[in-house]
């Protein structure tokens, strides 16, 4: 019997609709005036008509609360179409969303989340420091609780969307505590005096990263929607950040090898189609190789989750998948030649996003460490590794 994974009849339409997005606005071809830093915001709202942007958020605030296994085939195909498009759909699907949902007080969900829905407004993560960026723990970022207000101070770096967001989802100490058990989270609306953009990154995959400066910023004591103690929480809604982000490597990975494919056999040298190499050939059957084997790490990892998915698997996923698109798309460009360097070119841009993916949502060194410290510390002298009898 065939033990493959089916997708249901509803998630194929939910993927038929967002390719029909796609190719309607023809979002591949239209994804290199995104170079500059535009954010693609035509193309987040088509996709919030078809419920895109609501899928992480639940059914009483507009939403459609899907699994993450469902958000991430909708990221998968966005990533395979415009990379900044992808980015810009999962800062609403993911620990922003996910962290507002779950933790905010009544008012502040029934105030964000159905404009999140609607594509009305923008969220954002606050995490990285100017020296800490996986290092959590050393964060130095402090809000300070007063009576029925709290004060936030401290700098962000490498922050998306800071011109367009409306809502950040800031990491930070709490009352000075230290380590990892200090960190909380506080939701910062950008309007509110204290809040100052100081610096902006352009980056090769076309997006505009900033820094943002939070000087004697106060908000109201709802706005603390973890305290200390909180890290744990926030760890485990961020698990669902390492399925989202190698949904879109692996999303990108699958766009440059179409590109490819499509490539090969148009261009003719001496009359012969060049898919008709062996070498080309070779090439596309180990491309196609990874982008399966990092397709079923993914989906595991996806599927694990309840509410959040499990901790090694999406590690093990996130890493491999990362790294896997960086190799399926430098071939994809490869087998472009000359044409593929240049700007025009779809497999130019997706080269330029797939970088991205090992740096963010945790590196690879990082999460190496993470599953080879659970290897070291869970394995059995007697019976060593057992299958965990998912596919």
């Amino acid at each position: 019997m065939n033990q493959r994974l089916m997708l249901t009849t509803e998630q194929r339409a939910l993927i038929g609709a967002v390719r029909d997005v796609a190719r309607s606005m023809d979002i591949r071809r239209n994804s290199i005036k995104y170079l500059d830093g535009t954010y693609p915001e035509e193309n987040l709202k088509a996709l919030a008509k078809i419920g895109v942007l609501g899928m992480s958020i639940p059914e009483e605030y507009g939403g459609t609360n899907l699994r993450v296994f469902e958000t991430a085939l909708v990221l998968e195909e966005i990533a395979k179409n415009c990379y900044p498009t992808a980015m810009g759909v999962m800062s609403q699907l993911g620990v922003q969303a996910r962290v507002i949902s779950t933790y905010a007080p009544e008012s502040m969900k029934r105030e964000i989340l159905p404009k999140v829905c609607a594509g009305e407004i923008y969220l954002a993560v606050c995490m990285t420091e100017p020296q800490s960026g996986t290092d959590v723990p050393n964060y130095k970022t402090n809000t300070v609780i007063k009576g029925d207000r709290a004060v936030v101070n401290g700098v962000k770096t490498l922050i998306s969307k800071a011109k367009e967001a409306e809502w950040f989802v800031v990491f930070t100490r709490i009352n000075g505590s230290p380590g990892r058990d200090g960190i909380g989270c506080v939701l910062v609306n950008r309007n509110t005096p204290g809040f100052e953009v100081t610096a902006r990154y352009h980056t090769m995959g076309g997006e505009n990263l900033s820094e943002i400066q939070f000087n004697n910023l106060e908000v109201p004591l709802e706005n603390v929607v973890l305290r200390e103690g909180g890290f744990k929480k926030l760890l485990s809604a961020f698990n669902t950040q390492r399925c989202l982000n190698p949904s879109i490597s692996l999303g990108l990975a699958e766009g440059a090898f179409e590109e490819a494919i499509n490539y090969v056999r148009e261009r003719k040298i001496r009359g012969q189609a060049v898919s008709s190499f062996q070498g080309i050939q070779w090439k596309l059957a180990e491309m196609y190789r990874d982008i399966e084997a990092g397709r079923s790490l993914l989906y595991r990892a996806c599927l694990s989750a309840n509410p959040f998915p499990d901790p090694h698997d999406a590690a093990i996923a996130k890493m491999f998948v990362n790294e896997m698109a960086i190799r399926v798309v430098n071939e994809a460009l490869q087998v472009h030649g000359g044409y593929g360097y240049t700007d025009d070119a779809p497999i130019s841009r997706f080269y330029r996003g797939v970088r991205y993916g090992s740096l963010g949502g945790g590196a690879t060194e990082a999460l190496k460490d993470l599953v080879g410290k659970k290897l070291v510390d869970d394995f059995d002298p007697v019976d060593g590794f057992l299958s965990t009898g998912m596919f």
